[in-house]
């Protein structure tokens, strides 16, 4: 298979990925299992909805997890509907059709992890998926692999593991896209929840792109 480079440098790249970090051009060798999972790419500021849409209409299965955020001024106010992951839109198989990825108007490049495209595990999709799908407070939070992690007993999101965080009197369970080292916050009743046994999260992390929502934090109290 042939390589396929993708040059546009007067873009730049996130803070820290380098050239080595663009997956347009590495030996692909578990074809198979890329071709059927989840993979990110990363885009240019405010490209989201409008790459999610191209590659809708491309016949791709595409991901783009929003949220309401109410933004004031002065003599107005409106609700708007914003990226979960700001720059990133998730992309499920396809990778044969790459090509018709990386031409698409406001992609910067695929997420890699070494020579190999960055694969996001599946449980971590669904998670946000069933997030967002529900009646839930969402936002955006800033990365975190570690702390008192716990599972919801009931509900819609009955399952779902996280790390559970306290904000003034509200609960708060983070869940984590490691890939791309963000996390998202949804809120929750402490009755509805259990703790897990603790584990350590491994995984490539790709260093955080400019405009992310930052790394993880030591103190999980505000």
């Amino acid at each position: 298979m042939s390589s396929l480079h993708l040059e546009r440098p007067e873009l730049g790249y996130p803070n820290g990925m380098g050239r080595n970090n663009l997956a347009t051009s590495p030996s692909y060798e578990d074809a198979n299992r890329a071709d059927s999972g989840w993979w990110a790419l990363y885009t240019r500021h405010q490209h989201e909805k409008t790459v999610a849409e191209m590659l809708t209409a491309k016949g791709f299965e595409v991901f783009l997890p929003l949220y309401d955020s109410m933004r004031r001024w002065k003599d107005r106010k409106k609700l708007l509907s914003l990226p979960l992951f700001p720059c990133y839109v998730f992309v499920r198989g396809g990778l044969h059709r790459r090509l018709q990825v990386v031409t698409t108007p406001g992609v910067h490049m695929i997420l890699s992890s070494g020579e190999r495209v960055a694969m996001i595990p599946e449980d971590e999709i669904a998670a946000v998926r069933r997030t967002v799908s529900g009646s839930f407070r969402v936002e955006p939070h800033p990365f975190l692999k570690c702390g008192e992690r716990v599972r919801i007993l009931r509900g819609s999101l009955e399952g779902i593991e996280g790390i559970l965080v306290r904000k003034k009197n509200l609960l708060r369970l983070i869940l984590s896209v490691d890939m791309l080292a963000q996390s998202v916050a949804v809120e929750i009743d402490g009755a509805d929840v259990e703790p897990v046994a603790a584990h350590r999260v491994t995984g490539a992390i790709l260093p955080r792109p400019a405009g992310g929502n930052g790394r993880a934090q030591e103190a999980l109290s505000y």
